[in-house]
C-alpha cells in the first residue's frame, strides 16, 4: 500500500470508529474530548507540548478556520463531506495555503505531501481529521521542513476521494 493510502486509511478508520461508538481510553475517561469533536476529526489542536510555534495569521493564505468548518454525512456506510458554499466557492480557484508538511515519501525533497494545520506529534498519529489535510502536488521539489510552509496552487474541493481527503493543491509553488 502506498504512503499516502496507509495515512488516509488509517485517518478514515479512526473517523468511522468515532463516528459509530464512543471510545474509550486505556488511561480511563472519555475518548471524545469535551468540546465534543471525536479523534481524528476537526481541525487537529496544537499541544501545548510542542517544540514548533503554532502558525501565524497572515492576511494572504486561506485560514484554515474556513476549511475545517466542513461536516460530514454517513452514505453506504461511508463519511462524505458536505461542503459550506464558501468553501465550495474556492473549487478551481488558485488559493495559498500554510501548513505543516507530512511527507508521503522519504527524502529531502518533495513533489506528493500533506499540509496540515497543526504539526504532527508522532510519526504515527494523525494530527486532526480530513478538513484540517490538504494533499499538495508541486511543480518541483520543495525542501523538507518541521517549520510551517505555505505553498500555492489550483485548489481543489473533493466530494468523494477514494482516499478520503477533503482538499488538494496542485502545480503547487512554495511561497515565502
Amino acid at each position: 500500500m502506498k504512503p499516502l493510502a496507509r495515512v488516509l486509511a488509517l485517518s478514515l478508520s479512526l473517523m468511522a470508529v468515532a463516528a459509530t461508538a464512543q471510545l474509550s481510553s486505556p488511561m480511563g475517561g472519555a475518548a471524545i474530548p469535551p468540546g465534543g469533536i471525536p479523534l481524528g476529526s476537526g481541525p487537529g489542536v496544537h499541544s501545548p507540548n510542542s517544540p514548533f510555534a503554532p502558525l501565524q495569521d497572515r492576511a494572504d493564505v486561506l485560514p484554515w478556520s474556513v476549511l475545517t468548518a466542513v461536516k460530514t454525512k454517513n452514505e453506504k456506510n461511508r463519511l462524505l463531506p458536505v461542503f459550506p458554499s464558501d468553501v465550495q466557492a474556492l473549487n478551481k480557484k488558485s488559493q495559498r495555503i500554510q501548513g505543516f508538511m507530512m511527507p508521503l515519501e522519504p527524502g529531502e525533497k518533495q513533489k506528493h505531501f500533506l499540509l496540515s494545520s497543526v504539526p504532527l506529534t508522532c510519526a504515527f498519529c494523525v494530527p486532526g481529521g480530513p478538513e484540517s489535510m490538504v494533499e499538495v502536488k508541486t511543480k518541483t521539489p520543495v525542501k523538507y521542513s518541521l517549520e510551517a510552509v505555505v505553498v500555492e496552487g489550483q485548489f481543489a474541493v473533493l466530494s468523494d476521494d477514494p482516499y478520503g481527503l477533503y482538499y488538494r493543491i496542485t502545480d503547487a509553488v512554495p511561497v515565502k
